[in-house]
């Protein structure tokens, strides 16, 4: 394709958002979006390399130059439609989606100047098709026979569920929460990713043909093994794709974890979305209101978390983390909105403790102050505890009434522990055999966070479309061999 725009900017196109006194009163999403102007001008920076290399960044291979041609040609549902030739969730991962890290990172036009927008172009086409109405559903490959259960509904078990679906398989999702979505309802805040984006993207699913089964709780309600077998009047399945995240909380275990006022990032945030907590009175959710907050960790759960305390009207609200601002895991785009927010961020701190009142609830955190020292098994420099000069512990107190500990999550063991044979590494993920999601249990297969330990969203899907193809192939495969 020839060069679309030699006098291309340097920049990217700027995205509108809400200004941050406004934004700080409500759960409106931030960014607002493109409009058709500033998507084909963003669109026209692209270079249509001969080898995108951009492709080689996207877990789900999205067919980055052609998609943004299409919308540089103006043809903006015909974009979306080419974006879902592989990527079922467009909209979401538009919005969630680490794309400095991934597809951007690697964008020719990055190497002098700031890349394409991808991931502003990929929301723009997503939206533009639903707004307008125009979701084109796909050519179905004609009914196989064969059924696939998927056990979650979350971003990696959606990605299966509609990859194969579109293979002509029969897939039913089971999902123990009443709305599928998984970390995308219930973790990441309306205000950066609107729950009616996801009920559409799930509707696009169900059109294709993918069945929800909604409550049902595998390893409780229902085991993996009376789906493989179709025992208590449930139907046979060929497969078994599990995909149920990694959601059960992380603490610090320290003194005082047991007081009023301590939470884990999962509750607090599955309160707020999930449970609605932040359309107080409309939805009665019962969730502690703090005026001064402490949030422990630096990841994308810790902002999220943060600027919901914000909202729900913490007055100082304060981001603890051991590491320096270098180190911050969370996307820099999250990080900018907390501290356009006023976010506090406290950097090379950890809580030793926490202090309760009388009455059993949190007054205050004990923290020490941290130095950086010799890179660890991550390749960061590892926090270790400053003294002073008469060799005792650099300490602080902070005053709060609420604390929100997000330093990630752990596998559920229900499950696990209700499958015979299934295999598990030493943290209690499961372990897979193959870069397709095969453990040790015959037709069954797993990806996302319960193998990866928490990740982000579109890992989660690329490992779900490597399961799809790879449940495909050995469907149709003679050889009876597993691992």
């Amino acid at each position: 394709m020839p060069n679309l725009n030699p006098n291309r900017s340097p920049k990217k196109t700027p995205m509108p958002e809400q200004l941050p006194q406004e934004r700080i009163h409500n759960f409106l999403e931030v960014p607002k979006g493109y409009t058709e102007e500033m998507a084909v001008e963003e669109s026209r920076r692209c270079l249509q390399c001969k080898k995108p290399m951009c492709r080689t960044g996207c877990p789900v291979a999205v067919k980055i130059p052609e998609f943004i041609a299409l919308i540089a040609e103006g043809k903006f549902a015909e974009a979306a439609q080419k974006i879902k030739e592989t990527n079922c969730l467009p909209a979401v991962c538009g919005r969630v989606c680490p794309q400095e890290k991934q597809c951007e990172s690697m964008c020719v036009l990055g190497k002098k100047n700031e890349p394409v927008g991808i991931g502003r172009l990929e929301r723009f086409a997503a939206d533009y098709e639903r707004e307008h109405q125009l979701i084109h559903l796909p050519t179905k490959a004609a009914p196989n026979g064969k059924r696939v259960a998927v056990i979650g509904a979350g971003p990696s078990g959606l990605t299966v569920a509609g990859d194969l679906s579109l293979l002509g398989y029969e897939v039913t999702i089971f999902e123990a929460f009443h709305r599928p979505g998984g970390v995308l309802m219930y973790g990441i805040p309306e205000f950066r990713l609107p729950k009616a984006i996801v009920e559409k993207e799930v509707d696009y699913l169900q059109q294709l043909g993918v069945r929800l089964e909604l409550n049902q709780a595998v390893g409780t309600s229902i085991m993996v093994d009376e789906i493989l077998n179709g025992e208590n009047g449930e139907p046979k399945y060929d497969a078994v794709y599990i995909g149920v995240g990694a959601g059960f909380p992380s603490f610090m275990h320290i003194p005082g974890e047991h007081l009023g006022g301590v939470y884990s990032a999962n509750e607090y945030l599955t309160r707020s979305n999930l449970m609605k907590a932040y359309r107080f009175p409309e939805y009665d959710t019962p969730v502690l209101l703090g005026k001064n907050v402490a949030v422990v960790g630096g990841g994308n759960v810790a902002m999220d978390a943060a600027r919901t305390a914000k909202r729900l009207g913490g007055e100082n609200v304060y981001i603890i983390y051991r590491r320096s601002q270098e180190e911050l895991p969370a996307r820099g785009e999250e990080v900018h909105h907390a501290m356009e927010e006023g976010i506090i961020f406290k950097f090379l701190s950890a809580p030793v403790e926490y202090l309760g009142d009388e009455k059993g609830r949190l007054k205050a955190a004990r923290c020490q102050e941290m130095v950086l020292g010799e890179p660890d098994a991550s390749g960061r420099r590892r926090p270790v505890p400053k003294t002073n000069a008469d060799g005792a512990p650099a300490e602080f107190t902070i005053d709060i009434d609420l604390a929100i500990v997000a330093i990630g999550g752990n596998a559920n063991p229900v499950l696990a522990q209700s499958t015979p044979g299934l295999e598990l590494n030493q943290r209690g993920y499961i372990r897979t055999f193959t870069e397709t999601g095969r453990t040790s249990r015959p037709a069954v297969w797993a990806g996302g966070d319960i193998v990866t330990g928490a990740a982000t969203v579109i890992l989660a899907m690329g490992a779900g479309k490597a399961a799809a193809a790879d449940i495909d192939s050995f469907l149709h495969s003679h050889d009876t061999k597993w691992l």
